[in-house]
């Protein structure tokens, strides 16, 4: 009974990681600045293509650099219905965008 539970719950918890698609990266979206040859790695998605992965990952990490830290070493914001979160603690910045049910992650 036990072994049964454990096999629906990992079967039912595969599809989910799975998801995931790992896309390429974003080089040096910000050329001539301070941030001159830093690319925006690890971008992955879940329910989006590549292409919309790597937009939102660009253009709301560009209108994350606009906010700055004034309200934290968390920065909440939206951009064109995109819930995006930061957090600025770590080495390299983690960020979140979520719009329904399609989930956007990158690093900075």
């Amino acid at each position: 009974m036990r072994l049964a539970l454990l096999l629906t719950a990992l079967f039912l918890a595969a599809p989910a990681t799975a998801a995931a698609k790992h896309c390429d990266p974003v080089k040096n979206p910000y050329p001539g600045t301070r941030y001159d040859g830093v690319d925006l790695t690890g971008i992955r998605t879940n329910k989006a293509s590549c292409r919309t992965a790597r937009r939102v990952a660009r253009r709301a990490h560009h209108k994350a650099l606009g906010i700055g830290t004034a309200q934290g070493p968390i920065v909440r914001f939206t951009w064109h219905g995109w819930r995006v979160r930061g957090d600025l603690r770590p080495a390299s910045d983690p960020y979140v965008a979520r719009k329904g049910s399609r989930r956007v992650r990158w690093r900075f």
